[in-house]
């Protein structure tokens, strides 16, 4: 390190990047401890390497290209991350199986505040939410790790073709070429259309209004209404899902209506609102921590409820309580 930069000077600067360093890791690896085990592992590898740093780019650029590095190692290692509707075909409520896969199979939800830096622009701050939704970020998993990266620089950093095939180390018309059949991938999936919800609006704020009041009263014709008539229900780690409003109201019903009494609790993750879902506790004092729901709105209504059950996993990364007092109040 060179006598004009401090140890604390070079902390802060590197610590300045974390958040979209993150978002980038994120985006790559489909997985929210990775992403921040991959951050931390490139933050430690600039800090050590830094009198190696000779300014030939950006502190910026260089950052990601240490990060590009890391997921590509991290990618080596194992498989890419899914979403159960990747994976089986729908099932029934009435016959469907609870099969458990192993935790490494699955796209995981991240908090906003740890993938989407603040910016005063909206239109960034559009494209930012928009690719880290759910549905993006799976149909990412589906590209080879190049295409991948040359997507998220391109499209979703703003950065021009010269510098991501520098970042690379390739050409600009392989960058081009990488980018053009990652679109045609991503088109081929179809991925489905969310509205945006930064911040969200007086209609999608009184759909959800209307959902939580019909989940919370357990108002099953009150929340057929809210539903889209395709909309889909997954819960992680299962790779049971449903489609369709009768299938998820006879799923509320039947197995699932040990839900009935439950609390929800405003969060949010993966550029969309999502809840914390809170069961009664069997001792009958309060609620306990059952599920992160991460809610997807198309045309004013309820498209898809994600119900990521892993809760000491993700209570915890949410900065949420695991449990709840009697009146909803929070318990540390």
């Amino acid at each position: 390190m060179s006598d004009t930069t401090t140890t604390t000077d070079l902390d802060t600067r590197l610590e300045a990047h974390r958040t979209e360093l993150t978002g980038y890791c994120y985006r790559m690896l489909g997985s929210s401890f990775e992403a921040e085990d991959a951050v931390q592992d490139t933050l430690v590898r600039a800090w050590r390497g830094y009198d190696r740093f000779e300014g030939r780019s950006s502190l910026r650029s260089w950052l990601y290209r240490i990060a590009h590095n890391v997921c590509l190692d991290m990618l080596k290692a194992g498989s890419r991350r899914a979403r159960p509707m990747d994976l089986t075909e729908p099932q029934s409520a009435a016959t469907g199986v609870l099969a458990e896969r192993s935790e490494p199979t699955w796209l995981e939800p991240v908090p906003d505040a740890r993938v989407l830096p603040t910016t005063s622009d909206p239109a960034e701050t559009a494209v930012a939410r928009e690719s880290v939704r759910l549905a993006f970020v799976a149909a990412l998993q589906h590209l080879p790790a190049k295409q991948r990266s040359v997507l998220i620089l391109r499209e979703v950093l703003g950065w021009r073709a010269a510098e991501v095939a520098e970042l690379l180390d390739t050409s600009v018309a392989s960058v081009n070429s990488a980018l053009q059949r990652a679109r045609a991938t991503l088109a081929a999936d179809e991925i489905k259309d969310s509205d945006p919800a930064a911040p969200l609006d007086e209609e999608q704020q009184q759909l959800l209004e209307r959902y939580v009041r019909a989940f919370e009263g357990y108002d099953m014709k009150e929340l057929t209404a809210v539903l889209h008539e395709d909309a889909v229900l997954s819960m992680p780690p299962f790779d049971l899902w449903l489609r369709g409003q009768d299938e998820i109201v006879a799923w509320m019903e039947g197995r699932g209506s040990v839900c009935r009494g439950s609390r929800l609790l405003p969060t949010a993750a993966n550029g969309s609102p999502a809840f914390a879902h809170y069961h009664p506790s069997p001792s009958g004092g309060g609620y306990d921590a059952w599920a992160i729901m991460v809610i997807e709105i198309s045309a004013g209504r309820i498209t898809g409820i994600n119900s990521f059950l892993d809760t000491a996993r993700w209570f915890p990364l949410f900065d949420l309580p695991l449990h709840l007092d009697a009146e909803g109040g929070k318990i540390e």
